[in-house]
Formats: structure tokens, sequence, C-alpha cells
């Protein structure tokens, strides 16, 4: 356990530092010091002479929110969690890009869970904090960040052949014949590749719509850009079917 932790807690909300910092006092022995702040501008002037080991960020706040807050300490050499009370799809975008995050209200189990996450995933850099900011607005990304072995991999949607489901893993077959094992189910990948151009064709694979290369009209199999063939769900072929139609 990583102990003599400082801590930075900046949320426009009083009370919701007030009861973070309570939490953290109380519950948190590996936090040696912290530091609150309820405006962006004096966190950011104490912040940059002052580097915590975590931040604890809100993301709504006025006069500077938490992704501008983070754009003006790049680049950023301490762990980021979130304190957020964004709604449900969001939370999968922070999910799916390993991204530390405590859901308003939280309890203490989830507060020492964060601590037990934090590491150098949990570092930030410029490409990871774009792609939450358009993820969280809704927006088309044309990347997904995989968290590895030796830190964040940035892979482009169009080079993802298929996802296929491993137990409690997810595969991503590349076009360069590369592969990426994800700690993610099929169900949360799916959650976000289906926001773009691709689709579950079946309980063990989403595909790339862009990179088939054959869809059989009588059996019930898809060929995929690099020859692979995989089958398709009674229920979605038609549903495929139709999805082509409008592409």
């Amino acid at each position: 356990m990583i102990n003599n932790l400082k801590v930075i807690i900046l949320d426009d909300e009083p009370d919701a530092v007030k009861l973070l910092q309570l939490q953290l006092e109380k519950h948190c022995p590996e936090v040696e010091s912290i530091t609150c702040f309820t405006c962006p501008i004096d966190a950011l002037a104490f912040i940059s002479s002052n580097p915590p080991d975590i931040l604890f960020i809100d993301i709504d706040m006025p006069v500077l929110n938490g992704f501008e807050v983070l754009q003006k300490l790049m680049p950023i050499n301490f762990a980021v969690v979130f304190v957020t009370a964004f709604n449900h799809y969001a939370i999968k975008a922070f999910k799916f890009n390993a991204i530390d995050y405590l859901l308003k209200p939280f309890d203490i189990t989830e507060l020492k869970d964060t601590f037990k996450k934090i590491d150098s995933s949990g570092k930030f850099n410029q490409s990871k904090l774009l792609l939450l900011q358009k993820q969280l607005k809704g927006e088309l990304i044309n990347k997904i960040a995989i968290s590895t072995q030796h830190g964040i991999s940035f892979i482009d949607l169009e080079e993802i052949v298929y996802v296929e489901s491993s137990n409690n893993y997810s595969k991503l077959i590349m076009v360069n014949n590369k592969n990426f094992m994800l700690s993610k189910t099929l169900k949360d990948v799916s959650d976000v590749l289906e926001e773009s151009h691709f689709y579950r064709i079946h309980r063990q694979y989403i595909v790339n719509l862009k990179l088939v290369k054959h869809l059989s009209k009588t059996d019930l199999i898809i060929t995929m850009s690099n020859d692979i063939e995989l089958p398709i769900s009674r229920s979605q072929k038609e549903k495929l079917l139709e999805m082509y139609k409008s592409l």
C-alpha cells in the first residue's frame, strides 16, 4: 500500500468538499495531507507549485470546469479521480477508458476501492483527456484508450476488425493481426463501440461494419476483411441486413 499521500480536493460545493475530506481522514490512513479548494483559479495557482499525489476533482464548476483545469495543468504527473454526478452513459466512458471516478453520492467502500486502483494508469495525458471529453459530450469517437501492462494505448476504431468475448475479458482483433486483451466484458465494450460503426452480431462477437467482406443471405455467417468467418445469431441477421441498407 502506498502511504504518505498528498491529496487535493477541488469541488465548487463546500459540503461535498467537507464530506470527502472527513471520509479521507477517517477511512484512508495512507493519506498524509489534504488541501481543499472550492475555486478552480485558487486550486490552479496552488497545484502549479505544489503538485499532489492524487487530485479529486469535480467536473461541473463555474469559471473553469474540471476538464479546463486539467488542460491548464498539462503535463500531469499525478493521479486524477473525478468526483461526479454524471449520468449512466458518462460513467461507461470513465469505466471503459480506465479512468478513476467516484459517482456522487458514494460510500466508503467505493472510496477505499479507488485507492486500491490508483497506479500509473491513473496518470493523465492530453490524449486521454480529449477522448473522455468527446465521449461525455456524446460525440462519436475515433479512438479508444486501452489499459495495458505498460500504460495506456490509444486504438484507432478503424483498425478493429472485430471483438471476441473471452469469459470476463474481451479480445480486440486488429487489421494488422495484433490482438489486445481487455479486462472488460463484451457488454462493456458494446456500450461504447455501438455508439459508432460496430454491431453485436452474436453473444460472442461485435464486428466493425465497415470491415465486413461478405454477409451471407442464406447462412448465418459473416466474413470479415481478414477472411475470418463469424456466426450471426438468427435474431440479429435481419437487423444487420437492414443496417447495411442505411449505410
